[in-house]
């Protein structure tokens, strides 16, 4: 009778993750000197309560002001306690924030009321989320709406999953079977309804899995950054975006990691987050030696669309003609662009008045972008 209570009424989550044990240590030590602080201090409140009562006949007489040794005892031991307890939780928080370099990235959109996963062979999920046991999962999350959080309580993992900004949460499943996904944010009116699951199978089934395209039978499954190579031709990025830097934009060959230099003066290194804000928001940050020429996405496209092109920017190769902005006339700018035949030196003298513009827009913004 009681096991199928506490089974149905558990009084904490399993353990299902290498991180639960270590969260779950701390938690208990906490609790446990929280108990028995709390104990001394009732037990000995009540005592003296007692003891000094009105009508007892206790003497009262040469009470003391002071107690050094008292006060180094009873401030020197929590002191020391509360330092361990800082250390320790420091230790356990830098292991759980320090994402892994192995292991499986997978993408997650938050958004009123669901979770949208995609796995980056392309397998799309809607509140569901498949990881095999024993390997690191790294989640890369962001919100299509308001602000969501991330919370898998039997893996002691939770984060929040904030608009405009991505935020990443990882753990190493450590059991077999369905695990709770759900939202620690309140997020709206609907906000009890996104639960999700986290299927966590062995090795085997879920290579299996995948092998099959997840739960649907689909002809064919592109991954995300074949899904962004088609959409990055689609929306014409291909006509300025070119494997060397040119007149009109420069390469994203090898972007990723790569410091960009800005008509303002400042550099950034290329990240996910920097192309995220340069597909929605380019006029933000203008790359040295060229002008806004750019469209701006931010509400033509989708979060999953953005996170595709990502991938398949991350994805290019290098090229030796990329380097941090400034600008590498096209070889053969007439094919491109449709120059004049006759004037083989067109893409450099375009290139040299798109740098005279931007350095008379740069000046007359007087010195911002």
């Amino acid at each position: 009778m009681l096991d199928s209570l506490l089974a149905n009424f558990p009084i904490f989550p399993e353990q299902a993750s290498e991180h639960a044990a270590d969260y779950d240590a701390l938690f208990w030590s906490i609790t446990a000197l929280t108990v028995f602080f709390t104990l001394i201090v009732v037990v000995m409140v009540g005592y003296m309560a007692f003891k000094y009562r009105k009508g007892s006949n206790v003497s009262r007489k040469g009470q003391l002001d002071s107690h050094l040794g008292l006060e180094l005892t009873w401030s020197g031991i929590p002191l020391i306690l509360a330092l361990v307890i800082f250390f320790w939780a420091t230790a356990n928080f830098m292991k759980q924030r320090n994402m892994p370099e192995d292991g499986i990235e997978i993408y997650v959109v938050g958004k009123q009321w669901m979770w949208h996963i995609e796995h980056m062979n392309g397998i799309r999920e809607g509140s569901e989320l498949h990881v095999p046991i024993g390997v690191p999962v790294k989640l890369t999350m962001i919100s299509q709406d308001v602000l969501h959080a991330m919370y898998l309580p039997e893996f002691r993992a939770q984060y929040h999953v904030i608009p405009g900004r991505y935020t990443n949460l990882h753990f190493t499943a450590s059991k077999i079977g369905e695990f709770k996904m759900l939202c620690a944010m309140h997020c709206g009116t609907q906000h009890s309804e996104m639960v999700g699951k986290v299927i966590v199978m062995s090795q085997e089934d879920y290579a299996a899995w995948l092998e099959k395209g997840g739960n649907r039978f689909e002809e064919e499954t592109k991954t995300m950054a074949a899904s962004g190579a088609v959409l990055f031709k689609r929306k014409g990025c291909v006509n300025c975006h070119t494997e060397v830097d040119n007149e009109r934009a420069p390469s994203l060959h090898g972007l990723l990691g790569r410091t960009r230099s800005f008509n303002d003066g400042t550099t950034h290194v290329a990240d996910d987050a920097y192309i995220r804000e340069s597909i929605y928001e380019p006029y933000n940050r203008i790359t040295r030696g060229y002008i806004n020429t750019m469209t701006a996405y931010k509400g033509q496209l989708t979060e999953v669309q953005v996170r595709e092109l990502i991938e398949y920017i991350k994805s290019l190769g290098t090229t030796a003609g990329v380097g941090d902005g400034e600008i590498v006339p096209y070889e053969q700018p007439e094919q491109q662009f449709g120059a004049d035949p006759g004037a083989p030196d067109n893409a450099t003298k375009i290139a040299n008045e798109r740098k005279s513009a931007a350095a008379t827009q740069f000046e007359q913004s007087g010195g911002r972008n």
